[in-house]
């Protein structure tokens, strides 16, 4: 191995020193480049071992169309229903979806990303949130940039700071704004958040817009208030478990994902605790089985299939040359029996 396993078409003008416009017509075999030029495009990419045009050939020769999907947990209800609306669009679009989890580890989505390119994929979604990580942010777009210089096509969902792709971003901020005036409206004034991890740009948005929501309300969390564990039923358990080691102070706590909450009502019940009798508790999201736990939770709800849906819609769309698009899907409060009134 040579180190370079997707040598680019940016690699062989920069070695045969002519710009990007002249090797791609040498490549192609345009008579509009002069021979000696052509010679060297030609002898760089030999020495590069570099393919002419590989997604362009994989597209026009008749293939099945694949796309590949990188989510961080396939198993977790939030993800599975996006990919629900993936699958559904794909199939709509005729084409074959290769799926993977990196569970939340920012190396395993780049390689991924690298195995895609080497599979020629036409298209490439990433379902889930960025990190707070330049280094990570550097080597995300060394992958994805020139997989689209060579023809491929990236959407994704979730807020990713720097990556310039195609995106569909849920309105994690104001969603979790508008979850807090509505528990600060039923009377709550002291309040705990289950926090994923912070390297997440859906946690920062969450509980930014969490505390933006609780400040117009005069209302200030408290630091030792916010417990972090993994997005996850045992992250959530071990998090409110935690809280409760603390000595719970808070009327309400307010877990950044439902599932997380899922985890939190059983170790409430466990400490012999009683939602919402004695402490609220509400979610994100709205994953179906949240509308059959007991008590039904609060939650603020996403359109999670249509999520799904966009994302295919831009990751295959001509845009060649066009302006990224960025769509924002509504997040919208819903109560249920896990959150109560309580007296001023």
């Amino acid at each position: 191995m040579d180190g370079r396993p997707h040598v680019t078409l940016e690699d062989v003008a920069r070695e045969a020193e002519v710009s990007l416009a002249t090797a791609s017509r040498a490549l192609n075999g345009t008579t509009k480049v002069r021979p000696d030029l052509r010679e060297r495009v030609l002898a760089a990419a030999q020495q590069l071992s570099y393919t002419p045009n590989a997604h362009a050939q994989a597209l026009a020769g008749g293939a099945h169309r694949t796309v590949g999907v990188i989510c961080h947990d396939v198993s977790d209800p939030y993800f599975a229903a996006i990919s629900r609306g993936v699958m559904r669009a794909a199939d709509e679009a005729g084409l074959l979806v290769m799926l993977a989890s990196t569970f939340r580890d920012p190396q395993k989505e780049i390689a991924y990303i690298s195995m895609l390119r080497a599979q020629r994929a036409s298209a490439i979604l990433l379902v889930g949130s960025g990190f707070e990580d330049k280094e990570w942010e550097r080597a995300l777009a060394a992958e994805i940039e020139p997989y689209q210089r060579g023809g491929g096509q990236v959407a994704v969902v979730s807020r990713h700071r720097t990556l310039r792709v195609d995106s569909v971003q849920p309105e994690n901020r104001e969603g979790a704004a508008q979850l807090a005036r509505t528990l600060a409206a039923q009377g709550h004034r002291r309040f705990a958040v289950l926090t994923g991890p912070h390297a997440l740009t859906t946690v920062v948005d969450r509980l930014k817009g969490f505390r933006e929501g609780l400040a117009e309300a005069g209302i200030d969390l408290a630091e030792d208030q916010i417990v972090e564990g993994t997005f996850t039923r045992d992250g959530g358990h071990a998090a409110m478990s935690e809280l409760l080691a603390r000595g719970l102070e808070a009327t309400c706590v307010f877990a950044v994902t439902d599932v997380m909450a899922i985890g939190a009502i059983t170790a409430l019940r466990e400490a012999g605790k009683s939602v919402p009798e004695d402490v609220s508790l509400a979610g994100f999201d709205d994953i179906p089985v949240v509308r059959d736990l007991t008590p039904p939770l609060t939650t603020v709800a996403l359109p999670l299939e249509e999520l799904g849906e966009r994302a295919m819609e831009l990751a295959v769309r001509d845009n060649h040359g066009k302006r990224r698009r960025i769509l924002r899907m509504p997040a919208e409060v819903v109560v249920r029996e896990s959150t109560r009134p309580i007296a001023g």
